[in-house]
């Protein structure tokens, strides 16, 4: 380092200085370059920008109209269905006065007189005039209720007058004539004059009413006369409960068909199907949407398009909110209103490009607008950019007169702390504050931050002594607490020696220095082994001095010859006398009668044990379970029996073995450890019990052990 003017050459004071002047030229770069960058990518971040804003206005305007079609669209066709519909229910309240007076007539036919009633006169054509028909067959001198029936002539005439939809309206005797009031005489006669007959009983009007026996609307029907399309509601007439007559009247579709075909006119139309799915009125000469004759029609439920297939099935039955189905290859709304009286549906339909017209204006309108901003920013943008490049100048020659200032200002108390930290070894580690630290700025808090790292460094190091003299004693005492445990459990094989009738083998590995789990097996009397099982909730210490108590429980009230099921209701009410933690433990304690093969045995929540019977694989045993032990006060526990043959194995474990889990975190499960039982289920307890343990290991890999594996298997021989 080389000191001139003032400066240390190489040195940190120069150090700074560079650091300052690189920083502010590369500031000035940094400036620079994205003033560059701004100017060339600014058409593509407000390109960006303006596609989010166009997508959003879409988006917002598309939901908008949808919700604005659907109510109008729905209005629209309810509308229209109840306009069509009220001209069904108008006829259908005439039919039903005319069938209440016939009733009545033919009911008490004392009261009226025989009436006459002419046939059709071509002179009356133009106006309403009641007129008589009847079948080929049929000479209405023999129709005894023709007369009666004539009554009903000026009642037909006032309806038809009073009506603006009836296009007639009439009586038919179920003998086969029909009384009947229009204004078509003409259309009776054909071309040579000839007055027509009448199949009046072969009419769909007649047959429907007779076959339902109530009020029935036709479908559309040509006009015996005159072809005109039309609807016929009817209605049947009893007396004395035997038919005599159908009264009815006809409604021609002619306004019907003019709405429908009216209704292009504003930007969308309306067709009409009818039950069966057939379209029977539409405004569309061609395409899925044509109305067509009755023996052409097609059942749009059945057709290839399934989308509208579905909806249509949906329409005829509950109607429909508006919902877009694609038809012939262009996108629809379509909106559906089934009508009360007859089994129509008003369907109302607009293109999507129509509704969507709204939508692509204002996105048109946006881009204008748009457009016009962007080059308001452009030329902001380049008067932003003249007035930062001087500011950046001005920027320079500031920071270059601030830098050599600074830097010697700096430079001076760091030096002093660089050459005490210097003069710190390993029996100095004292830092401490002074005067020349106090700058007022960063070089201050640095070195109040030396100062109190070196205070707590000296700290620390006295902690990590003592902590670490602590863990060697409780590393020392876990190691004596875990051979304490170990020494309290049976661990001596083969256990009993003496004893050839059984082979007995247990295994326990904590999941950490010490454990909750617990096996005990020990000798009642000379032909009984008594066999438990149990793990403690919780781990470490606290579920290992927990284990110990109920293990030396469980012995010395087993060893007083009660029962397993009152061995487990002592144990529980000793343990819950003092059980202020609320720890418990699961026990599964049976007593084999070594003679026998005689099982007997209670269960407090523990597994299921699995039982190998002679010559055959390991099944799993699903037990009786009681109670947890410690749970809670005055538990009764049930016990249970089973026989384990010479040759058959009995194996307990705790949960742990079950619920071992991968590095996927997937169980093991009994299924698992069923098949690693049954790889060799003839071999002896301690060889179960390897296979066992290699198996969970194989499945566990890396993963850690979260639970106590403990296991015990005896073997009848």
């Amino acid at each position: 380092m080389i000191k001139k003017l003032g400066m240390t050459f190489g040195g940190l004071q120069q150090k700074i200085l560079n650091l300052v002047l690189i920083f502010i030229l590369a500031l000035i770069a940094l400036f620079i370059s994205a003033a560059v960058y701004s100017s060339v990518n600014l058409a593509k971040i407000v390109d960006k920008s303006s596609d989010k804003q166009r997508t959003s206005m879409t988006a917002v305007s598309e939901n908008t109209m949808a919700t604005t079609l659907n109510v109008s669209m729905k209005q629209s066709s309810d509308m229209q269905a109840s306009i069509a519909d009220a001209v069904f229910s108008e006829a259908m309240g005439d039919v039903l006065f005319l069938r209440e007076y016939a009733q009545y007539l033919f009911s008490h036919p004392d009261e009226y007189e025989d009436l006459t009633v002419d046939y059709p006169d071509p002179a009356n054509d133009g106006k309403a005039s009641i007129q008589l028909q009847h079948e080929a067959a049929v000479d209405p001198k023999d129709d005894d209720t023709l007369g009666l029936a004539a009554n009903m002539g000026e009642i037909l005439l006032a309806r038809y007058r009073n009506s603006e939809v009836l296009n007639s309206c009439f009586i038919a005797t179920a003998n086969g004539s029909i009384i009947f009031v229009d204004d078509r005489a003409a259309a009776n006669f054909d071309m040579n004059g000839v007055l027509q007959t009448f199949e009046v009983r072969e009419r769909p009007w007649y047959i429907g009413a007779v076959q339902t026996g109530d009020l029935y609307f036709t479908g559309i029907e040509l006009d015996a006369f005159t072809n005109i399309p039309g609807i016929v509601c009817s209605a049947p007439v009893y007396a004395d409960g035997k038919l005599v007559a159908v009264v009815g009247a006809d409604i021609f579709l002619h306004n019907i068909s003019e709405f429908i075909s009216d209704s292009v006119k504003y930007g969308g139309f309306v067709c009409i199907i009818n039950k069966d799915g057939e379209i029977v009125f539409s405004p569309k000469n061609e395409g899925t949407f044509k109305a067509s004759a009755a023996d052409e029609s097609v059942d749009l439920r059945n057709i290839d398009n399934k989308e509208l297939a579905d909806y249509v099935s949906k329409a005829v039955t509950v109607g429909t909110d508006a919902e877009e189905i694609t038809v012939d290859g262009v996108p629809y709304y379509l909106c559906a209103t089934p009508m009360d009286t007859v089994e129509w549906t008003v369907v109302s339909v607009i293109e999507k490009e129509i509704s969507d017209k709204p939508t692509k204006t204002l996105i048109d309108e946006y881009d204008r607008i748009n457009e016009e901003a962007q080059n308001e920013y452009d030329e902001g943008a380049q008067r932003v950019r003249r007035s930062l490049l001087l500011w950046i100048a001005v920027m320079l020659v500031l920071a270059s007169i601030a830098a050599l200032l600074v830097a010697g200002r700096i430079v001076k108390p760091i030096e002093h702390m660089t050459k005490r930290m210097q003069d710190l070894n390993g029996t100095d580690l004292a830092f401490e504050m002074e005067d020349a630290y106090r700058t007022g700025d960063e070089v201050e808090m640095l070195a109040e931050g030396l100062a109190e790292l070196s205070s707590k460094t000296r700290r620390y190091i006295d902690q990590i002594t003592k902590i670490t003299a602590e863990k060697q004693r409780i590393g020392t005492e876990l190691e004596l607490a875990t051979k304490i445990q170990a020494d309290m459990l049976p661990n001596i094989f083969p256990a009993f020696p003496e004893r050839p009738e059984f082979d007995i083998h247990a295994t326990m590995t904590p999941a950490k220095e010490v454990g909750g789990d617990f096996y005990d097996f020990f000798l009642i009397d000379d032909d009984h082994l008594g066999l438990v099982i149990a793990d403690v909730s919780g781990k470490g210490v606290p579920a290992a001095l927990f284990m110990m108590m109920s293990k030396i429980l469980v012995g010395n009230f087993a060893m007083t010859g009660i029962s397993p099921a009152k061995v487990l209701e002592q144990v529980n009410t000793q343990i819950c006398l003092n059980n202020d933690e609320e720890m418990f433990v699961t026990v599964w304690f049976g007593i084999l009668e070594i003679s026998t093969g005689k099982v007997t045995a209670a269960n407090a929540g523990h597994e299921y044990p699995m039982i190998k019977k002679a010559n055959g694989e390991f099944e799993l045993f699903r037990d009786k379970h009681g109670f947890v032990i410690g749970g809670m006060e005055g538990i009764k526990y049930k016990e249970y029996e089973f026989t384990l043959e010479k040759g058959g194995t009995l194996f307990l474990y705790t949960d742990g073995v079950a619920e071992a889990t991968d590095p996927d975190n997937k169980l093991f499960g009994t299924e698992r450890m069923l098949d690693a039982l049954n790889i060799e289920p003839e071999a002896s307890p301690k060889t179960l019990l390897s296979n066992m343990k290699k198996a969970v290991d194989d499945f566990v890999g890396d993963a850690p052990q979260f639970d106590d594996l403990t296991m015990l298997g005896v073997k009848l021989l």
